[in-house]
């Protein structure tokens, strides 16, 4: 954390890998700090707020996702860091079991220090493989009530709830 202005906030199994990030990250001179969430309840936010005010970013990387909310962890930051001028970007990484390499975590502190990350922003997802499954979706869409379309997805039509 010595110096770092790009601090990359975590908790859980995913740190191992980010610290050896950083560490790569700093060998080639980037300004670039880790810090590990060891409890969420209750929530560190003086600690936090402390331990970040001189830093210029912070990047949250969370293995969950609460729709229409976003980031659960990046929430709690925002609140600790409430009133401070500290941009906090939400990365969503390794939906579904999938790796996180240092590689894309090494790709995705440069792209925050560029301003280049999209809120929220998930790693390595595939767009193109997302905007056809949207697509293949939208050709199959029926018209009639969304409850029948519900029932006719999951197979429901026909049988009897007893």
């Amino acid at each position: 954390m010595t110096d770092a202005d790009t601090v990359v906030i975590a908790l859980g199994s995913v740190i191992g890998t980010i610290k050896d990030a950083v560490d790569e990250l700093r060998d080639e001179g980037i300004a670039v700090g880790c810090m590990k969430i060891g409890c969420y309840r209750p929530f560190p936010a003086i600690q936090l707020r402390e331990a970040l005010e001189g830093c210029s970013r912070v990047i949250v990387v969370e293995k969950d996702l609460s729709v229409g909310m976003g980031g659960i962890v990046s929430a709690d930051v925002l609140m600790a860091l409430n009133g401070l001028p500290i941009p906090v970007h939400t990365v969503i990484a390794g939906l579904g079991g999938r790796s996180i390499s240092t590689k894309s975590l090494k790709q995705m502190v440069r792209d925050a220090r560029a301003e280049r990350l999209i809120e929220p922003h998930f790693l390595d997802l595939n767009m193109a493989a997302v905007d056809e499954e949207l697509a293949r979706r939208r050709e199959q869409r029926r018209a009639g009530p969304v409850a029948e379309q519900l029932i006719r997805a999951v197979n429901a039509i026909g049988t009897k709830v007893v």
